[in-house]
C-alpha cells in the first residue's frame, strides 16, 4: 500500500467536507442577505453586519471565519472581515455571468434528494423535475441566467444561419422546457418585434415566468403555457429552443421530432446542453465533476421518471445529441458555437 497515496485521498475527502459545508455556509449568506450588505462596506466587525442585516453576532462571527477560510471572505485583521471587489462580482451580482449564487443554491437543494435517490438506485425508478427541493427551481434560473444573459442575443443565435435577422424583423419562437422563463424573457427583450411562447411541464415555473414576464415589461409578447414537450402547441414556429433540458427529456427523439414537425420548412432548431465530450475520459476534470453529479442527483432521475426514460444525462456529448437529431428526421445539425459550460447546436427541418 502506498502511504502518500492513501493520505492523498484523506487529504482529498477533507477537503471535499469543506466544499460540502463551505456550500451551505454561501446557502446561508445568500438567504440572510450577508454577501450584499458587505459589498462596499469596507471591512466589518461581526457585530456591524449583524446590525446591518439583522441577524446575531456570534453566528455571524463563525459564518465569517468559515468563508475567511475557505477564501471567499477576507479577513482583515483586527476581528475584521470584507469582500474584495473579485468576490463581490461572484457573491453578490446578479448581473454579472461570473455570479454563482444560483449555483450553490441548487446544488444544495439537490442534496436533499438523497433519501429518494437511495430507493431509486435500488429499483430503477425515476424521480421527477417537480419532486425536488423548491430551491432548486430557483437556484436552476439564478445559476443560468448570468450566462444566458452574457451569451444568448450576442452570440448563441447570431450563431444561427440568418436567424438574428428573423428575430429583428419579426418572428415566432418557442421556448420548450423554460422552466422560470429566463431565456425566454431575454430574448423578447432582445427582440421586441418577436412573438415569443414559453412551454414546460411544470406549473409552479409556469406562474412565476408568467409574472417575471410582466416584471420585465415584456408580458405583452410573451405567453408561457404549461405543456410538455411533445405536446407544445404550434406548427408555424421559426426558432424553437431547448436550452439545458433536452437531456432531462425521457424521450428525447420524440421532442426533437416534434420540435421538427413544429417548425416552419426553413426554421431553426436551438440545442444548447451542458458542455461535455464524446469520450468519459475527457470529461473528467473541474467541470465534469459538477455536472456529472448533478446528473446523478437531478438529470437522469428526472429522464427516467418519464416514457422511454433514455436517460442521456448531462454529459451526452455532441455524438449523442448528433444521434438524437439523425433519429427525430433533421436534415441538417451542426455545433454552432460553444463556451466552456455549453455546447450550442442548430437542427434545420
Amino acid at each position: 500500500m502506498n502511504e502518500d497515496k492513501l493520505m492523498g485521498y484523506v487529504h482529498q475527502a477533507v477537503g471535499d467536507f469543506g466544499s460540502i459545508l463551505t456550500g451551505a455556509l454561501i446557502n446561508l449568506g445568500d438567504k440572510l442577505g450577508l454577501f450584499r450588505a458587505m459589498v462596499g462596506a469596507g471591512a466589518l466587525t461581526p457585530a456591524e453586519l449583524a446590525e446591518k442585516t439583522g441577524t446575531t453576532e456570534r453566528y455571524v462571527r463563525e459564518w465569517a471565519s468559515g468563508l475567511a477560510a475557505a477564501g471567499y471572505v477576507d479577513y482583515a485583521g483586527a476581528g475584521r472581515y470584507q469582500l474584495n471587489e473579485e468576490q463581490a462580482i461572484v457573491l453578490a451580482d446578479e448581473s454579472s455571468p461570473a455570479y454563482v449564487m444560483g449555483g450553490f443554491q441548487g446544488m444544495m437543494a439537490a442534496t436533499r434528494i438523497v433519501p429518494k435517490a437511495v430507493d431509486a438506485f435500488r429499483t430503477g425508478d425515476g424521480i421527477g423535475w417537480h419532486e425536488h427541493d423548491p430551491d432548486l427551481f430557483q437556484g436552476t434560473e439564478r445559476f443560468f441566467r448570468p450566462g444566458y444573459a452574457a451569451n444568448l442575443v450576442q452570440s448563441w443565435l447570431p450563431a444561427l444561419e440568418g436567424a438574428d435577422a428573423k428575430l429583428r424583423a419579426g418572428a415566432k419562437v418557442a421556448d420548450v422546457g423554460c422552466g422560470y422563463g429566463a431565456s425566454t424573457i431575454i430574448m423578447a427583450s432582445a427582440y421586441p418585434a418577436s412573438q415569443f411562447w414559453g412551454f414546460d411541464y411544470h406549473e409552479p415555473s409556469i406562474r412565476h415566468a408568467t409574472e417575471q414576464a410582466k416584471a420585465a415589461g415584456v408580458g405583452d409578447r410573451v405567453r408561457f403555457e404549461v405543456s410538455a414537450a411533445k405536446e407544445y402547441p404550434g406548427t408555424d414556429f421559426d426558432l424553437v429552443c431547448h436550452f439545458d433540458c433536452l437531456h432531462d427529456m425521457g424521450d428525447p427523439v420524440g421532442a426533437a421530432s416534434y420540435t421538427r414537425q413544429s417548425l416552419k420548412d426553413d426554421g431553426h432548431w436551438l440545442l444548447v446542453e451542458p458542455f461535455a465530450n464524446d469520450d468519459i475520459a475527457d470529461n473528467l476534470n473541474p467541470i465534469g465533476r459538477v455536472f456529472y453529479a448533478a446528473s446523478t442527483l437531478i438529470c437522469t432521475p428526472a429522464s427516467l421518471s418519464q416514457e422511454v426514460g433514455a436517460g442521456l444525462g448531462a454529459q451526452a456529448g455532441e455524438a449523442r445529441l448528433r444521434e438524437v437529431a439523425k433519429s427525430a428526421g433533421f436534415t441538417s445539425f451542426r455545433r454552432a458555437t460553444e463556451t466552456p459550460f455549453n455546447l450550442v447546436f442548430e437542427g434545420r427541418p
